[in-house]
């Protein structure tokens, strides 16, 4: 007999996937799965800075749909990698840690939100996630102050991973705006998204 631990854990995942689901049948256009991209766009300053430093990783040009299946393994990975790495890293501001409002970095033991971005995008790169699928992306919180997000292109959706918050959730499903995100085929280049959403909340529960 499974162990109620794995019983619950399995019911969780089965009644997630089966949201993602619904979401990508939905014909409305709030309840759009995928997001709509709008042109080219510049990427950010600390973003420029970045690729000075790690310039190969600024310069993967990738083919074809990076869209990943998302299996009860796959969404396994993005739950644990999500957990694990907003557990170990404590959250400060690049003033506090660097005395400058803006550096992106892959963080030992302290970052800013971009920091827990670049090393979750890492690690799924190490587990063979294709790099095309992982993006980094900026957001606008409901306060206004800008945020960093990675998006998860699947065949359900665009999911989010988040240092703000435990769960992995569809895009359309978090309470923020959208505003611009890494090119699925160059990871040099960032497009525009088209967020005509009212409002977003809601999330998928591990």
């Amino acid at each position: 007999m499974l162990p109620m631990r794995t019983i619950e854990k399995t019911l969780t995942l089965v009644i997630a996937l089966a949201a993602l689901s619904s979401f990508a049948n939905a014909k409305e256009p709030a309840a759009a799965p995928f997001m709509a991209k709008a042109g080219q766009t510049t990427r950010p300053a600390g973003y420029s800075e970045f690729c000075k430093k790690h310039r190969s990783e600024c310069q993967v040009k990738t083919r074809g749909d990076a869209r990943v299946r998302l299996t009860t393994g796959r969404w396994n990975e993005l739950v644990a990698v999500n957990t694990a790495i907003n557990e170990a890293i404590e959250p400060v501001t690049d003033q506090e840690l660097f005395g400058d409002e803006e550096v992106w970095t892959y963080p030992i033991s302290k970052g800013d939100c971009e920091d827990f971005v670049l090393l979750k995008r890492r690690e799924l790169i190490k587990r063979g996630w294709p790099i095309g699928s992982l993006l980094v992306t900026v957001v606008r919180q409901q306060n206004g102050d800008g945020h960093a997000v990675l998006t998860v292109l699947t065949d359900r959706g665009d999911v989010v991973l988040d240092n703000l918050e435990k769960d992995v959730r569809v895009w359309n499903q978090t309470p923020y705006r959208y505003v611009k995100r890494q090119s699925q085929f160059d990871t040099g280049n960032w497009v525009a998204i088209d967020d005509a959403r009212p409002t977003s909340v809601g999330s998928l529960k591990r």
